[in-house]
Parts: structure tokens; sequence; C-alpha cells
């Protein structure tokens, strides 16, 4: 006899909604880094360092106007448009959800 499936659990979901480039983005509100509500904190531009021959930082950093980040508060990690989380030298990225626009209402499918 087949096992039946099991029941869906309701939990609340925190859902941050950023607007960037003329297009709606959708992001589980929780930092994988140290889970900080990563989509409420500042915005501002990403932060760029020039890396010269093998490595070596050759230059100022400067801001990149192009790729607005969000700053988690809690960690202070800047969160691309496009949930790119640069943690530890290794990117992660938050759990994001479809945007839809429609009489010009905003949908989020969780």
């Amino acid at each position: 006899m087949p096992k039946a499936a099991p029941a869906c659990e309701e939990r609340p979901v925190e859902v941050g909604v950023i607007f960037s480039k003329g297009a709606y983005y959708a992001y589980r509100n929780v930092c994988p880094h140290q889970g900080g509500p990563a989509c409420e904190g500042l915005k501002m531009p990403q932060v760029v360092e020039k890396i010269g021959e093998k490595g070596v930082p050759s230059g100022p950093w400067y801001f990149n106007e192009a790729d607005m980040h969000n700053r988690c508060p809690v960690a202070r990690l800047g969160v691309s448009s496009e949930g790119r989380l640069p943690c530890h030298r290794q990117p992660h990225r938050l759990k994001k959800y479809d945007v839809v626009e429609r009489g010009g209402e905003i949908y989020v499918a969780i």
C-alpha cells in the first residue's frame, strides 16, 4: 500500500521586495551569513577594489553606481539585486521568489 504524502505545514515567511534596474526582486529576508534581515539595510552602490596582476590590489576602491546593493544591518554585507551575497570569499545567495506585476499590483509567489 503506498504511503500518503505528508501534510503541508504553514509557516510564516518574511520576504523582502527590492526594486532595482527597473524590475522587482523578492527574496527570503534572512541573510545566510548570520541570519540578519538581508533586505532591510541601507541601499548603496557596490564597493569595488581594482585587482592587478598576481591578485595584488592596484588602486583605490570605488563605488559601482550601476550595481546597487542592500546592506544587511547585522554583518553589513552587500546583497545585490540578483541575490548575491559575498561571504568569506565564497558567494552565497538568498532564497529567491518569483515576482509578477499585474494590474498595477505586485505579487510574490511563495
